[in-house]
């Protein structure tokens, strides 16, 4: 006969229900050691059912210890739901804390380390059982430096650490703290401009280039007026030729509004003239400073140090200016930063078609 005592052992050493933990152990005729086998079988066998299933919801969590070394972990769950289940919440914490311990960033060597006596991959089944959806340990990335920080937004949802170099004041943690909620909330791309490659430098500058040439109406007022010069010249229909001599002639006429009297054709074809005529724009030099212009703000917002500080009272400081108010010598090493489901292809679903199925 299974005891009271034999279930809360078994529920007390593998967090299962307490009528799966009766049933496996009736069935190993109450030794427990073969009872926790039965259930991770049991766990396994009810992952595998949810292994296909799309887990994009979830939590990021960061550990950050004695101030010099920091990790942050991903674990994606189906639902919202299950983010907020407490269990979830201390699991991914408990993650979170190993990953500093990690060899590297690898998720199958970290998956088998140890976990409360058995791996972390075991474990992560054993959760799958017994919250009953699917659960992926996503990735980890550890990083050690000066200084090391983090902030995690919303509830989990996203999480930035910033590595630093530097005496680690309060200011300087505070400082880097502070850089850490602009990651988590402007999402930088790069550090600084030096860390793009100049190729890609490169492509960015043609696509900003081949985008001006695109957007003819954009271009400075000499280069446009050429343009609709051999546009009226046997290019365009007479009507789009006789409304652009219209508003020429109304010296009150504001040419921004142009394109919104045009036809959709002409103003294909004043796109069709300006890449045609590529290479003689681009050896303009007003030309040139636009598009220069363009890319250095497309590196403001994609580069951390260029971007301006979120909390910046004059609206103009820098983050790397910033920096430089707190300490001289302070400068950022990594940053690293995760948002719960970016990049996964999450399900859509249709709930009145959902309903209407299941009444079918």
């Amino acid at each position: 006969m299974i005891t009271a005592e034999q279930v809360k052992e078994l529920r007390d050493r593998t967090s299962a229900g307490i009528m799966d933990c009766k049933k496996m152990l009736v069935e190993a005729d109450g030794n427990i050691e073969k009872a926790i086998e039965l259930l991770r079988e049991k766990g396994m066998a009810k992952a595998a059912k949810k292994a296909g299933r799309i887990a994009s919801e979830g939590l990021v969590e960061a550990y950050i210890h004695n101030g010099k070394y920091g990790a942050l972990v991903e674990v994606n769950s189906e639902t919202d739901f299950v983010s907020k289940n407490v269990e979830f919440v201390e699991f991914v914490e408990d993650l979170a804390k190993l990953a500093l311990t990690a060899e590297s960033n690898d998720i199958e060597a970290f998956k088998a380390m140890a976990f409360d006596g058995v791996t972390v991959a075991d474990a992560l089944t054993a959760k799958i059982a017994k919250i009953g959806e699917n659960l992926s340990i996503r990735r980890i990335e550890k990083v050690s430096a000066d200084v090391v920080t983090s902030y995690v937004h919303g509830g989990g949802r996203i999480g930035a650490i910033v590595a630093g170099c530097g005496e680690a004041t309060d200011a300087a943690k505070e400082a880097l703290t502070n850089v850490a909620m602009q990651i988590a909330a402007m999402n930088p791309q790069y550090v600084s401009r030096n860390d793009i490659s100049a190729e890609e430098l490169e492509k960015m500058h043609d696509i900003t280039l081949e985008s001006a040439l695109n957007d003819p109406f954009s271009l400075p007022k000499p280069i446009l007026n050429a343009l609709l010069d051999k546009a009226v010249d046997g290019v365009w229909a007479e009507e789009d030729a006789a409304i652009l001599a219209e508003k020429r002639a109304d010296k009150g006429f504001n040419f921004n509004y142009l394109p919104n009297f045009l036809s959709e054709d002409a103003k294909a074809k004043l796109a069709a003239l300006a890449v045609a005529d590529k290479a003689t724009i681009s050896e303009n030099k007003i030309f040139t400073g636009l598009v220069d212009g363009r890319v250095s703000k497309q590196l403001k917002d994609i580069c951390l140090l260029d971007q301006t500080y979120v909390r910046a009272e004059d609206g103009k400081q820098t983050v790397a200016q910033y920096l430089g108010s707190v300490s001289k010598e302070l400068s950022i090493a990594k940053v690293v930063r995760f948002e719960v489901g970016e990049g996964i292809e999450k399900k859509e679903e249709n709930f009145a078609e959902e309903v209407a199925k299941q009444l079918g």
